[in-house]
């Protein structure tokens, strides 16, 4: 069920990472679509947009996703298997010229400029980013990463709103992860999975009250 929307820090309180799933619940079409939205309006750094995502709606999604997690990371595995729904969150290892080509086409076509200098000057201020990251802090892959974290954290917040369970994961072999879906050789590789659906109930977490450090710990005043 909803929340009152207009209390974050209930929602907030309300979520926590799931460890058991009820497997007879699935998420609603709607819901999962409302959820595809957030992750595609979500914000990025000149707008860069370097994400991809792979979707397990099914046992057979699911068991691809989860061959990541036996062995090592097995104690994720049944987050993933007994979901409703798994994404896995990938980031693109370089925005090369066609890649952002096609975003500035997007935007022209979506009608972001109002005169053709304006989409000059946003082709050269996303290339002038891009060169920043790839030549001179080299850190090209790490930048898009982080705009595909964000994602993450928009989606979380969103699914708590909706009333439905997540669990972030990195306790995942991306390795295998990698090999399984053959992401890199579609320039992407995965960053990230995150398990959907409704709690059980029987999951030790959801009778712990949450911990975290006081507001006096983590802010100050400039």
């Amino acid at each position: 069920m909803a929340h009152d929307l207009t209390d974050l820090s209930e929602i907030m309180t309300w979520h926590y990472s799931v460890k058991d799933y009820d497997t007879n619940k699935k998420l609603s079409a709607a819901d999962f679509q409302s959820l595809k939205d957030v992750l595609r309006l979500s914000p990025s750094a000149t707008n860069i947009q370097p994400w991809h995502y792979v979707i397990a709606d099914d046992n057979a999604g699911k068991e691809r996703i989860a061959k990541a997690t036996d062995g090592h990371h097995e104690a994720n595995s049944h987050k993933i298997r007994d979901a409703s729904h798994v994404i896995v969150f990938c980031s693109l290892a370089q925005a090369d010229d066609e890649y952002l080509q096609k975003v500035l086409e997007q935007e022209d076509a979506d009608g972001r400029f109002t005169e053709p200098k304006h989409k000059d000057q946003m082709d050269a201020k996303r290339k002038k980013s891009v060169n920043k990251h790839r030549y001179a802090t080299k850190d090209e892959a790490h930048w898009l990463a982080q705009q595909v974290h964000i994602t993450m954290g928009s989606l979380l917040l969103a699914a708590a709103m909706l009333g439905i369970d997540a669990t972030p994961m990195e306790g995942v072999d991306f390795a295998v992860l990698d090999e399984e879906l053959d992401l890199n050789t579609k320039g992407f590789s995965s960053i990230g999975v995150v398990s959907l659906g409704y709690r059980s109930g029987d999951g030790y977490n959801a009778t712990l009250p949450k911990s975290r450090l006081s507001e006096a710990d983590i802010m100050s005043k400039a």
